[in-house]
């Protein structure tokens, strides 16, 4: 019987996530990849280069790389053709092709005639796949069907992200609100493949969700006691002059701050529900205010790291500003009062303070939840014959 349940426990959120995923996949919205008749967009060999009007200026280059490309696919595969690299001067977006590279080359054509080919970048998807699979078959031999489960909800939240989230930003839907319901919704699934739905798993959910709305209200406030506007966010004012001016970019920032931080909430919520669960188990008879205690105490220990966790992966995006401000010797004081900087400050102190709420939160409604029905467990059993 318990392993009958146990199975079960298994399986539905299996079953259910994977129906998700396959539902959200095929959301129909009005931001589907871009197609153009008579183009194709295949890989490219590199057969050789005629770098004559590549012009260096310094660190710089500028001009035109011309190519000659064997392509790998489409209707043209194997055929030779020239291609050109336009170089803007930009060491950020350029790229630059040797013999033996492969490219991601547009072809545009008419009929039979091929009538221009672009290199757009270096051909990467190949090693992209491999490098994917190598993660997944890494995590699901160390950790099982657990593995199988985080791989699970790792598709989930790419899927959600993309075909929800950002569309749903895009077509003008507060953006706070639609990042509220998208964290809640990430938070349930997660939770419930790592769990199945079960005590465990609300109290989990009850504790994450809490700890994010602390930090949604605490985004809300700051960021206007900061001033800051959206548009700190990378490639921001290219989508505002892409025909979306009229974006809330604040909200979306603010929507960022939360859903950024929520996946380590999730792990503090998991981590001390996990706890309060294995020490309620092991000591049925454990009080309430017991099991709180506990959980509180797991979650002092893990904090110490959790709030590092936040800093580190933030900071480490910013390796080459920081850097730029200390080889231009600029004051602390000039560099603390920058808008960028002022936001990184924010996404990293109201995220650590969203795992600071989540403990007490989670370790409230982990002991009251369990420590309650595992007493009331062991009591209809000494009351069995």
């Amino acid at each position: 019987m318990a392993e009958a349940g146990l199975h079960r426990r298994n399986t539905i959120p299996i079953i259910v996530t994977v129906i998700a995923i396959l539902l959200v996949m095929f959301v129909p919205h009005s931001f589907e990849e871009r197609t153009f008749p008579n183009t194709e967009r295949v890989a490219g060999l590199i057969l050789s280069t005629d770098d004559t009007y590549v012009v260096d200026v310094g660190l710089i280059r500028t001009g035109e790389q011309l190519c000659e490309v064997e392509l790998l696919g489409g209707r043209f595969k194997g055929r030779h053709v020239s291609g050109t690299n336009i170089l803007a001067g930009s060491l950020e977006q350029d790229k630059f092709f040797a013999p033996g590279d492969k490219a991601l080359v547009t072809v545009d054509f008419f009929e039979d005639d091929i009538k221009a080919v672009t290199l757009v970048d270096h051909y990467r998807i190949n090693w992209e796949i491999f490098l994917v699979a190598l993660f997944v078959i890494a995590l699901v031999s160390f950790a099982g069907i657990i593995g199988f489960k985080s791989l699970l909800s790792f598709i989930f939240s790419i899927v959600v992200i993309w075909r929800v989230l950002i569309p749903m930003f895009l077509l003008g839907y507060n953006p706070v609100l639609v990042g509220c319901v998208t964290a809640f919704i990430l938070t349930t699934v997660i939770v419930g493949l790592v769990y199945g739905f079960d005590r465990r798993s609300l109290a989990a959910i009850i504790g994450a969700l809490l700890g994010l709305g602390v930090t949604c209200l605490m985004a809300i406030y700051f960021v206007g006691v900061f001033k800051i506007h959206g548009a700190v966010m990378p490639f921001s004012e290219q989508l505002l002059y892409s025909g979306y001016s009229w974006l809330n970019l604040t909200q979306v920032f603010i929507a960022g701050i939360f859903i950024a931080s929520s996946g380590a909430v999730m792990d503090l919520a998991v981590d001390i529900t996990s706890a309060v669960a294995e020490v309620v188990a092991k000591k049925p008879e454990i009080s309430r205010f017991e099991a709180v205690k506990s959980g509180m105490n797991v979650g002092r220990a893990v904090l110490g790291t959790m709030s590092t966790t936040l800093l580190l992966a933030y900071s480490g995006g910013y390796i080459g500003l920081l850097m730029v401000f200390m080889a231009q010797q600029i004051p602390l004081i000039n560099i603390l009062n920058l808008k960028f900087v002022s936001s990184e400050i924010l996404h990293t102190i109201i995220g650590s303070f969203g795992l600071v709420t989540v403990a007490p939160f989670t370790a409230l409604a982990a002991g009251l939840l369990l420590a309650g029905a595992a007493g009331r467990a062991q009591k209809r059993q000494q009351r069995e014959p």
